[in-house]
């Protein structure tokens, strides 16, 4: 059952106008909770924007009004050291997270949160999805919402009940995913083309969205110059210098 659930993901774009309570939104994110975390340290936090006029602005600065003023509940999903400043105070400690460790910590325990909230919601009937655009415009969300020092939003999370149902998106292969012992890089020469046409048969016959292109080629073009160079200025505003 959980395998199953966790092959058929597909995000969701377009919700009915159920909107969750707050006995439902509290119940996902104790099930998130369960995570793993680095050293316990829980180093994540979850703004649920249900102000009206927040909502609007921050589905205005992410670039994605269709996913947040349609959904059932929009979530911020914060790195948070603040918190853990506040245990090191109880103690007469200062805690360090200026240093590249602790951002890895930071989003990598945000990240395990995230799959266990999508999980969960999806457990329920409910589709979701991850909306890396708050981070087009950090500084002003954080703002907006009142990010404190040592938080900042990672990416946010719409959820809500399915309006429609995409397919499922096919993934990689296995095999170029999976490596034994040492790093192959020699199989991509003929795993990635052959991937290609799977990619651009799915593009072409999905139901909604139809475009055609393949994997490579939309990777080539995204990656080929740098995105979003205004969140290093932005982490070290936050106190995260990176030492």
């Amino acid at each position: 059952m959980v395998i199953e659930l966790i092959k058929s993901h597909s995000s969701v774009r377009s919700y009915t106008e159920k909107q969750l309570s707050r006995e439902e939104v509290s119940e996902l994110v104790e099930i998130a909770q369960h995570a793993a975390t680095s050293h316990f340290v829980q180093a994540y936090s979850v703004v649920w924007v249900t102000d009206k006029e927040k909502r609007e602005k921050i589905a205005e600065l992410s670039r994605n009004p269709k996913q947040m003023l349609g959904a059932g509940a929009v979530l911020l999903l914060c790195t948070d050291f603040n918190r853990l400043s506040h245990a090191g105070k109880m103690h007469g400690e200062s805690i360090v997270f200026d240093n590249a460790e602790s951002l890895i910590v930071g989003i990598t325990d945000v990240g395990l949160f995230a799959q266990n909230l999508a999980l969960a919601a999806e457990s329920k009937g409910y589709g979701i999805c991850y909306i890396g655009g708050v981070r087009n415009e950090m500084e002003a969300i954080s703002d907006l919402v009142e990010l404190p020092n040592g938080v900042f939003p990672v990416y946010g999370m719409t959820i809500g009940v399915p309006a429609e149902h995409n397919e499922v998106k096919p993934r990689l292969p296995v095999d170029a995913i999976l490596h034994e012992n040492k790093y192959d890089e020699v199989k991509y020469d003929e795993l990635l083309p052959t991937y290609d046409k799977e990619i651009e048969r799915y593009y072409k016959n999905r139901s909604t969205n139809e475009k055609s292109t393949t994997w490579t080629k939309g990777m080539a073009v995204y990656l080929k110059k740098p995105q979003r160079l205004h969140v290093r200025s932005f982490l070290e505003k936050k106190g995260f210098h990176l030492k």
